[in-house]
């Protein structure tokens, strides 16, 4: 018996879903797409997809419903293995997401990813391009505090020091 509706589940005929179990189509999409394997980390379901797929540099350059590629996922998780394999098949290393304008570097620098930071420099990632508010990776890095992440972007592209964000304001 169901206390809130008074009647055996097997008879009764409540016919509106329960929405905390209902799934957009877009949800789903993401969870089985290349997205999702890109943000979990899971290398060889990234690979299956590519594999799969009748266009790879296609594939890998799909936006989810937020505008982020494989790429925006996979550098912001950390995940280099996953990001050298969706550049090398044809990632857009300096792709922007739909509304923040946010590159896979600022996602990056953003989370603290070093390493992948470092990754995406040495395959040409543009690291003084803003972002919808402004900022830079290097804004991204200062915001965190991460001195590290500092260095290593001023060691790449010294004049990030002088870019300021739409508030006027330099990243340190």
């Amino acid at each position: 018996m169901d206390n809130k509706n008074g009647c055996h589940h097997s008879n009764c005929n409540i016919t509106s879903p329960n929405e905390s179990v209902r799934q957009t189509l877009s949800e789903m999409d993401w969870e089985r797409g290349i997205w999702n394997a890109a943000y979990s980390g899971d290398k060889g379901r990234v690979q299956l997809l590519i594999d799969k797929a009748k266009n790879s540099k296609e594939l890998v350059n799909s936006v989810d419903s937020s505008g982020y590629t494989a790429l925006h996922y996979a550098a912001r998780n950390g995940h280099e293995d996953i990001c050298s394999m969706l550049l090398q098949y044809g990632a857009s290393i300096d792709a922007l997401t739909r509304s923040a304008k946010s590159t896979p570097i600022h996602k990056a620098a953003a989370a603290g990813k070093e390493n992948t930071v470092v990754l995406l420099i040495k395959n040409g990632a543009k690291i003084d391009l803003q972002d919808a508010d402004g900022k830079t990776p290097l804004h991204k890095a200062a915001e965190n505090k991460n001195q590290n992440l500092i260095k290593i972007l001023l060691q790449a592209c010294p004049k990030l020091r002088d870019i300021k964000d739409n508030k006027g304001n330099m990243a340190i």
